[in-house]
């Protein structure tokens, strides 16, 4: 069993472990590197309609079948797009997006920049909240903007589902949708959700790292079932957990909805292997998620709309495959780069994978554009991550913590639910140093009582707490490199 700081690191990749393995593409793969690309010949159809279910293959199926019905079809692999094939303009600076550097650590890979958005500044390394729905849970955006919240995070798979990108268009995109104006905002593309919560969300006891400790009745009724998710080389096939209708998601389908949310930073979709694959079928993952991702670039550079794009880096903890997919997709006229799929099983194995892995991304251009590691921002990863070059890190850590009764300190974790300790805690904060509302005005006995209450207050005054610390912890981080102790 893993160790609970362990479990926040298989996250990202944590429920495409229950994929069955006919869900994978398992047909012929020729292994493309960065020094043999070839240009592609074939028109990327554009998809109109974000649900449909029955889109025309990308793969001619009319040869064998017809000369050979005992022969088994193997669908056609288009080659990786050639860079080149891409607008020259595509490849200049942007001037509505852009990575400052301010400090470059002299002791490490740690650096203190500044990423320039539209609606906003983003100091790094930084802390990006969570907002699963458009909403952080628990806490308005006022308050987590004055907890010193800039970038947060919005996931285009449960917005798909409801309202919709349709609605969130007509409302004149994300920002106005949810009422912040003026501080950026990132939308992912939907594939992790694809991959994971179609299978049941067990993802809370992972981020909580073991604090929820929910029963998992219902899972082995469903064993038996087939798998709500089927990829394609189109895209992937899934069933909606909200009314189960067959929804239909693609490279350019995702980017068309990140157009109408909005959001200062998209992802292009991607393919989310888990830790424990086989080889062969890990590389074959590693070079579609590189294909979707082409097409899904392509598609936003149709129209722009001042979006950045940052893609998504994969290939496991295995040297050759991550370098093979830090050097295609840096290739391309990228934004920014994401550091996605299996991260290791644990906090020591995500450190040694960034210690080999980091160190391409000081090379001439990509030194130059921020860097995001997707899925993880416990403490122990921050820590760990921030000397090796990480600029931001998102994760629902504080906030899912927060609701269960664990609040952050300077002390370490405080645990609200024991009354033996806290129930008499009169006139102690959460945390001395603090200058949250809550450890301004409440002490360790009130909370308690709340939570032992389930009094919905607990989970305000606990996140805006959990969230203030977090973006504390980050300032602190900066002023030491700074200082030069980073």
């Amino acid at each position: 069993m893993l160790k609970s700081s362990s479990l926040n690191f298989v996250y990202y990749s944590a429920f495409v472990m229950l994929l069955p393995r006919r869900a994978l593409f398992v047909g012929a793969f020729q292994h493309s590197t960065s020094n043999h690309l070839r240009h592609r010949h074939n028109t990327l159809r554009p998809l109109r309609d974000l649900f449909s279910a029955s889109p025309t293959s990308r793969s001619s199926s009319s040869s064998s079948s017809s000369d050979n019905p005992k022969k088994k079809y193997v669908p056609e692999i288009p080659p990786l797009e050639d860079p080149s094939s891409f607008p020259s303009w595509s490849y200049e600076p942007r001037d509505y997006f852009q990575y400052e550097l301010i400090y470059q650590s002299k002791i490490s890979n740690a650096r203190v920049g500044r990423i320039h958005t539209p609606h906003g500044i983003i100091d790094t390394p930084g802390f990006v909240a969570v907002a699963t729905n458009g909403a952080l849970k628990g806490l308005d955006f006022r308050q987590a903007d004055e907890a010193g919240q800039q970038l947060v995070f919005c996931n285009s798979y449960h917005l798909l589902l409801q309202p919709g990108p349709e609605v969130i268009e007509e409302a004149g995109g994300l920002h106005k949708f949810i009422n912040r104006p003026n501080r950026p905002l990132i939308t992912d593309s939907g594939g992790f959700q694809v991959f994971s919560l179609a299978y049941g969300s067990v993802q809370e006891s992972l981020e909580s790292e073991g604090e929820l400790k929910r029963a998992k009745k219902n899972k082995r009724k469903d064993q038996n079932k087939p798998s709500p998710v089927k990829v394609t080389e189109d895209g992937v096939y899934f069933s909606s957990y909200r009314d189960g209708r067959k929804i239909f998601l693609t490279p350019e389908s995702t980017v068309e909805a990140q157009k109408s949310y909005g959001a200062d930073i998209i992802i292009p979709l991607d393919q989310l292997p888990p830790y424990h694959i086989d080889r062969q079928k890990l590389l074959e993952s590693v070079d579609r998620s590189h294909r979707w991702e082409a097409r899904s670039l392509r598609k936003h550079l149709e129209d722009v709309k001042q979006q950045a794009m940052y893609c998504v880096v994969h290939g496991g903890v295995d040297i050759e495959l991550r370098t093979h997919s830090v050097d295609y997709l840096t290739s391309l006229p990228f934004d920014g780069y994401a550091i996605g799929g299996s991260l290791g099983k644990n906090s020591e194995e995500l450190i040694e994978l960034l210690d080999w892995m980091m160190p391409m991304f000081e090379e001439g251009h990509k030194k130059n554009k921020p860097r995001h590691l997707l899925g993880i921002a416990d403490e122990e990863s921050i820590v760990g991550a921030i000397p090796h070059g990480i600029d931001t890190f998102d994760s629902c850590y504080p906030t899912r913590l927060a609701r269960h009764g664990t609040l952050l300190t300077r002390n370490g974790k405080v645990n609200i639910k024991s009354g033996v300790k806290h129930s008499k805690s009169y006139g102690i904060p959460i945390d001395d140093e603090c200058n949250c509302p809550t450890c301004q005005h409440y002490d360790r006995s009130y909370l308690w009582h709340l939570f032992k209450a389930k009094e919905p207050l607990f989970i305000q005054l606990a996140t805006v707490h959990n969230i203030q610390y977090m973006n504390d912890m980050m300032a602190q981080r900066r002023q030491e490199i700074l200082d030069g102790k980073i």
